[in-house]
């Protein structure tokens, strides 16, 4: 199959030098792209800006900074894939204007307007085929199954990958994980804190299922 994955944060420029960003390393999201290239798929790796390097021949990697860079990369390429996991924590909101010159300590504060982003999964959901597949992630810190139904469910996805950040030794920066998928059939499994690249091909054998 012809699979893309996204991975790693996205940098919102405030000037020159700032940005508004996230904790995300992209581990997960190599990971998963590994996982994908490993068992002989060819691989898109559409990665924000992170310090991970790839090695497999069957992965295509495109850098890329902003939330609109992605959204551009991913809305061209999806229509050519066969399916695509969005695992980047892509950035909600971004300057409404950037600074052309570093913005210089003048007075007590910093008022920064921010403008929502594009929502990358709810745009590709909107274009999915039917024998395409599209799987999500969430990272909530509160109802936490509660808010991943209502986003799995309004930006069609297949499943969805969820994380708590109150599970430790998950989530960002880490080399482990502990997920629990949720399907639109209903069905919710939950898995144990395991590497990385052990969640990336549990999360490989469901999409098998599909």
């Amino acid at each position: 199959m012809n699979i893309l994955v996204t991975a790693g944060p996205t940098y919102e420029k405030i000037d020159p030098v700032r940005f508004i960003g996230n904790y995300s390393t992209g581990k997960m999201g190599f990971a998963i792209a590994d996982a994908f290239a490993d068992a002989g798929h060819q691989v898109t790796l559409i990665a924000g800006p992170v310090q991970i390097t790839t090695a497999n021949k069957n992965i295509k990697r495109i850098d890329v900074e902003s939330a609109q860079q992605m959204y551009e990369t991913v809305m061209a390429i999806y229509p050519k894939m066969d399916g695509a996991v969005l695992c980047a924590a892509v950035a909600d909101f971004t300057p409404t204007t950037v600074a052309d010159r570093k913005i210089k300590r003048e007075g007590d504060n910093l008022v920064i307007e921010l403008k929502p982003t594009k929502d990358i999964a709810a745009n590709v959901g909107k274009i999915k085929r039917k024998e395409q597949f599209l799987v999500g992630f969430a990272l909530e810190t509160n109802d936490e199954e509660l808010h991943a139904l209502e986003k799995m469910k309004r930006k069609n996805l297949d499943f969805i990958v969820l994380n708590s950040l109150k599970d430790k030794g998950a989530c960002f920066g880490y080399d482990t994980n502990k997920i629990t998928i949720l399907k639109a059939t209903g069905e919710k499994i939950e898995y144990a804190l395991k590497p990385k690249k052990a969640v990336a091909l549990d999360i490989l054998n469901e999409i098998n299922k599909l």
